[in-house]
């Protein structure tokens, strides 16, 4: 999170996304959030500038204000959504790797005698 109004909170953001990378799992998800969007008025931080930073990071990105509660409930939402939708992906893939024949697997059918034909040789039914 950085401050949209101070210059150097964002320049701080490369450092601390550095030092989280190192230290935290290599599938955690990753919100960029610009606080303070209320402060239109002291913007020293352009909205482009820092979704484009976002982009390049593979991070989320989201503007709030936790003053007037501007997206804050918002945020919650992408980053659990996007949490759920990591891990629902990868119960998936592990539930198809577990459920897939292996390569070469055979199988055979052995059809059984019909009780109904016995005794009726050359006709149907």
């Amino acid at each position: 999170m950085y401050d949209i109004s101070k210059q150097e909170s964002y320049e701080n953001v490369t450092r601390w996304l550095s030092e989280l990378r190192e230290h935290a799992d290599a599938q955690i998800v990753i919100m960029l959030v610009g606080n303070k969007c209320d402060l239109k008025h002291l913007r020293a931080i352009p909205t482009d500038e820092a979704k484009n930073f976002a982009a390049e990071n593979k991070l989320l990105f989201i503007e709030t204000s936790a003053l007037d509660a501007t997206n804050v409930e918002l945020a919650f939402q992408n980053i659990l959504t996007e949490i759920y939708r990591l891990y629902a992906d990868q119960s998936l893939q592990a539930d198809f790797a577990q459920s897939k024949p292996s390569q070469g697997q055979t199988i055979s059918f052995t059809p059984q005698p019909d009780d109904n034909k016995q005794g009726k040789s050359g006709q149907c039914c």
